[in-house]
């Protein structure tokens, strides 16, 4: 069922560590929650997400293997997304751009004139910078999917515990070209999840 008060959405959100193995979603569904979390914002809109669902139990084997303390998220979820971060993103910057005017977001002498300041920086980008802006970009992507698949009535746990070194070339991904960000498992939760403390505002906040 989906939920529309944000306030529960974002107030009441919890990390899930154990899941209802029974509950499936769609190929269809997975594409919407993709699709809407993939509205968030990124550097020039370019978009360095790239996702794996792992859904099958042959993909949950080998996921739980490299997933180390995480595997009860990896067998009892619907599935888990791993987020990676493309660090030849902008391979993709035409046909963004070129979309862009075709559906009339942009005239087109603005895209060249976009391009021919934006493709100089990114093809000299130092390779330390370019993976600064994926794992920002990528961040910003995830936050949004956990919060869509809670609009979608799922639960989620962002997964930062697992092989790095290994997971891209273990789903057939060139390591070297794509950065590892983060699993997320999805599904509906079998126990709640626990409230936890937060600092308050003013001991993270500087005001002047």
């Amino acid at each position: 069922m989906n939920n529309k008060d944000f306030n529960e959405i974002v107030l009441n959100r919890r990390s899930i560590k154990r899941y209802d193995p029974s509950v499936k979603i769609s190929r269809e569904e997975m594409e919407e929650i993709l699709a809407e979390a993939t509205r968030a914002p990124s550097s020039v809109n370019m978009q360095p997400w790239r996702f794996i669902v792992i859904e099958t139990p042959e993909g949950k084997e080998k996921l739980a293997e490299l997933a180390k303390f995480n595997s009860e998220q990896v067998n009892t979820s619907s599935a888990v997304i791993a987020v990676f971060g493309d660090m030849n993103n902008f391979e993709y910057a035409e046909e963004i751009f070129g979309k862009a005017v075709e559906l009339g977001y942009m005239p087109h002498e603005i895209k060249e004139q976009q391009l021919q300041v934006i493709t100089p920086v990114y093809e000299n980008m130092r390779e330390a910078d370019m993976r600064d802006v994926v794992l920002i970009d990528s961040g910003l992507v995830s936050m949004q999917l956990m919060l869509v698949a809670r609009a979608h009535g799922y639960d989620t746990n962002p997964i930062g515990g697992y092989e790095k070194e290994l997971i891209a070339e273990a789903f057939g991904l060139d390591k070297e070209r794509y950065v590892p960000i983060m699993l997320i498992s999805i599904g509906k939760a079998a126990s709640e999840g626990h409230a936890s403390y937060r600092l308050p505002v003013n001991t993270v906040t500087t005001w002047k």
